[in-house]
């Protein structure tokens, strides 16, 4: 198992998952779909793509997730977005109706980061080497 990537699969819950489709579409300039549910669940999610080979895709997926009973927001899982330049992604973020918390900053030799709220008020990272 040493050598991959080990994050298999991730969630951000959202009161509004329409909404937060949107917001994540915008800022990461993607397109995302909603995933089927196999059971009789009010659960709804929306996932981010996993790329055209997941076999060789280098990062995780994961989706939206809308749970009746379950808050957004004020958790402490963060979750980092591969970026050409985090700059160009989180100029974006405000325009989406999110914030940002802290603009892009070095991290040294592992390059550069923003940390941004979506608008459930969950806190999310873009990274980037430039």
């Amino acid at each position: 198992m040493k050598g991959f990537n080990p994050v298999g699969w991730f969630e951000i819950y959202v009161q509004d998952i329409a909404a937060a489709q949107q917001f994540y579409e915008a800022v990461l300039d993607i397109s995302m779909s909603e995933l089927p549910n196999p059971i009789e669940d009010p659960v709804k999610m929306v996932a981010f793509s996993s790329g055209e080979n997941s076999m060789t895709h280098t990062g995780s997926t994961g989706a939206l997730v809308h749970m009746p009973g379950f808050p957004s927001g004020g958790n402490s899982t963060i979750v980092y977005f591969i970026a050409d330049d985090c700059a160009v992604e989180e100029s974006r973020v405000v325009d989406a109706s999110g914030t940002i918390f802290k603009t892009k900053f070095s991290i040294g030799p592992h390059g550069f980061i923003s940390l941004c709220n979506d608008p459930d008020g969950n806190m999310f990272g873009l990274h980037s080497m430039k």
